[in-house]
């Protein structure tokens, strides 16, 4: 029976979920099994597209809610929590 593993996070950077930062969320979910939706203001996505997480443009401030189904969901939830909490690398 496959985990599900859910959380909901705010985007801190300042630029947003941009093409760079999408791109960096969908290669980490990529390295996971487990399927990934990221929910934000009433849109949902693959979170393993990168058109999908870029049609959801969440700004800075957007609460985001990740859902991870898989074996590997908890793991896949806590680097993708990280990568968030990180503002994706950048220094704003």
């Amino acid at each position: 029976m496959a985990t599900v593993a859910e959380g909901t996070y705010e985007i801190i950077n300042e630029l947003g979920l941009h093409a760079r930062a999408a791109a960096q969320m969908v290669k980490v979910a990529n390295r996971f099994k487990s399927d990934v939706l990221i929910e934000a203001q009433g849109q949902r996505a693959n979170a393993k597209s990168i058109m999908g997480v870029l049609m959801l443009a969440a700004a800075k401030g957007v609460q985001v809610k990740l859902t991870c189904k898989g074996d590997d969901a908890q793991a896949c939830l806590e680097e993708l929590a990280k990568l968030i909490g990180d503002r994706f690398g950048e220094s704003k």
